[in-house]
């Protein structure tokens, strides 16, 4: 496949869940307020942040496209994981305020929430989509390795779940007003609202984990003792050390020096080194390698005299 044709289908699947995001968003608040449900309205503005979310994980594949140019010769591909950081705060920040709000009516007095049909089938609708549009960027993350589209599949697929523990809500407090001696049952959407928050909070957790360790250039684990094995297993090759790798985006770039017999010819120096970018690549497919062949044969000035 194309750089572009892959361009376009990383595209396609962020522009698609913005869509999906409006619309749930756009429902749920109306449902919400006629309900008075703080369970759907938690929903509501944790699918404003899928909004918001979405529209920069779409932003960042756009950008992170770009070839490397004379500023960024590693490429674009730090703009996912700088998205994903600001996906991370935003998440945070709904957590605080669900947390606050259903804490509030809990010790304060619920409010009337009028449970109707609209309000399980909201919630109904918000599962389907999102199982729908997490396993498209599933699938276009796995296919293209972007970790942008990555993080924004995990989210809705946590969705899924916070939206089923709504519904449970809204059901304990309609069994509530069935049997009013369940009174108990009324707090069951404020103590929905709190599991969401607990499920938004576990996640965004996660993602801010992988993504300060991306913008730190912490390397994959076990990658070095890997490559150093894999090189070392090369008839040639004395020694591999100073293995370096690091990501931007979902490009992951290694640089690893060699030890070669300083007795051969460059050209047999270069065709080892190749062999070494393979068996990288093997490893890590899709890498961009560079090594550095040093011959064993070079003495190091004594700087010291």
């Amino acid at each position: 496949m194309t750089q572009t044709a892959a361009y376009r289908e990383k595209n396609e699947a962020a522009a698609s869940s913005v869509l999906a995001a409006v619309g749930l968003t756009a429902l749920k608040i109306v449902v919400g307020v006629l309900t008075g449900s703080l369970g759907i309205l938690a929903e509501a503005a944790h699918s404003a942040l899928d909004l918001v979310a979405a529209l920069l994980t779409w932003f960042a594949v756009r950008i992170s496209g770009k070839p490397p140019d004379s500023d960024h010769l590693y490429g674009h591909g730090k703009i996912e994981n700088l998205s994903a950081l600001v996906e991370t705060l935003l998440l945070l920040a709904t957590c605080v305020w669900i947390v606050y709000s259903a804490v509030k009516r809990l010790i304060f007095g619920g409010v009337e929430i009028e449970v109707t049909v609209w309000s399980f089938a909201v919630m109904a609708l918000s599962i389907i989509v999102d199982y729908t549009r997490s396993r498209k960027l599933s699938a276009a993350a796995r296919k293209h390795g972007s970790q942008a589209l990555e993080a924004d599949a995990l989210h809705f697929s946590t969705d899924i779940w916070s939206s089923a523990v709504v519904i449970l809500g809204l059901a304990c407090y309609k069994l509530s007003d069935r049997y009013p001696a369940l009174t108990i049952l009324r707090s069951a959407d404020a103590i929905a609202a709190l599991l969401v928050a607990a499920i938004v909070f576990f996640v965004s957790g996660s993602l801010g984990m992988r993504t300060v360790q991306a913008l730190l250039d912490t390397a994959p684990k076990g990658l070095e003792e890997r490559i150093k094995a894999a090189a070392e297993e090369i008839h040639g090759i004395i020694d591999c050390h100073q293995v370096r790798a690091r990501y931007s985006g979902n490009q992951l770039f290694v640089d690893a020096h060699v030890l070669v017999n300083g007795r051969q010819s460059l050209e047999e120096a270069h065709r080892l080194t190749e062999l070494v970018e393979f068996a990288i690549q093997r490893i890590a497919p899709g890498a961009d390698v560079t090594v550095h062949a040093e011959p064993d044969t070079l003495i190091k000035p004594n700087l010291t005299n």
